[in-house]
């Protein structure tokens, strides 16, 4: 098989048949012989399933991955690379906001002995104003405490060899950041500039919150750097601990030992921040830890569908 192309589904019924028309246009354009689109659903609450059932039994290239649940973008992406058997993936969103047709570009970088091909955003269509900031916030702060290099306003879009893909189903993470995984298994890995387009239909996937909890998992997936925050937080506390202790000796001294309580609640609530801060940051690593020790699957298939070829 020279390609699989997957891409993971959350309620996309509006979208999908058309992502199905490009991604299958795009692949019969470029120059393979054999290729396969993989659907991964997951736990869509809409006609999502329904839509690749139809579609598995059109088209023999077409195969529906059906999981138990909704597992999440990340781990759904997961199963889908799982499942694939090309030499060459590419990993695909059902928006259509990354345009299928830089395939046959991307296959030419790649048969150039490049081993990942990453989708770099030029420019971004259809997006508010607070969230370019956001991302770009992210992206810095995400460079500025991971321990490896994970390029800026780089998404899941990519092409990778199957040595790149084998080499990442051997990583056993339950929080998956999936593009900081791929820069850390290294290999020759270069940039694809490209112009991102508005979503074709629908809605994002990703409000807020979930894109707070997706940046936590990026930096802690690939940073100790929160912990050692820990400890310069400590050292500041102590420091400005021993510096009132200091003033508190030298008011005693020159008969100004008259306190307030506005003063100590403010020292109070001070430190006792600090030390929350300290033990939530402690907390969500052990409890990282406590579920990966769990050795749990990644993810449940309920079932797979596809057309035999003839």
């Amino acid at each position: 098989m020279d390609l699989s192309v997957v891409i993971p589904c959350y309620n996309e019924e509006e979208s999908l048949r058309e992502t199905h028309r490009r991604v299958q246009a795009a692949c019969e354009a470029a120059p393979i012989k054999s290729y396969e689109i993989i659907l991964v659903n997951d736990g869509s609450k809409d006609g999502t399933l329904s839509i690749m059932q139809d579609l598995a039994k059109q088209d023999p290239h077409l195969v529906a991955v059906d999981l138990s649940r909704n597992h999440g973008h990340q781990l759904a992406l997961t199963a889908g690379l799982f499942q694939s058997i090309g030499d060459h993936v590419l990993v695909l969103d059902a928006d259509l906001q990354d345009p299928p047709e830089l395939l046959t570009p991307m296959l030419e970088r790649a048969r150039d002995g490049v081993d990942v091909v990453y989708g770099k955003r030029a420019s971004r269509v259809g997006e508010t104003k607070f969230k370019l900031f956001m991302a770009s916030m992210f992206y810095r702060l995400l460079s500025w405490a991971s321990d490896i290099n994970i390029p800026r306003d780089v998404g899941d879009f990519r092409l990778m060899s199957r040595r790149v893909v084998n080499e990442f189903k051997n990583m056993p993470e339950q929080h998956r950041f999936i593009r900081g995984m791929i820069a850390w298994v290294g290999f020759r890995q270069e940039e694809f500039p490209y112009r991102r387009d508005a979503r074709f239909a629908g809605v994002t996937k990703y409000p807020f919150h979930k894109l707070v909890q997706f940046a936590f998992d990026a930096i802690s997936s690939f940073s100790i750097r929160p912990l050692r925050l820990s400890i310069i937080f400590a050292l500041f506390g102590a420091a400005l601990a021993g510096c009132l202790g200091l003033f508190a000796i030298w008011s005693y001294f020159q008969h100004r030992t008259i306190s307030g309580w506005a003063s100590l609640a403010t020292i109070i609530t001070f430190f006792s921040s600090l030390q929350l801060i300290c033990i939530g940051v402690i907390g969500e690593y052990i409890g990282r830890t406590y579920i990966q020790v769990k050795n749990r699957p990644l993810f449940i298939v309920r079932d797979i569908y596809k057309t035999e070829k003839k």
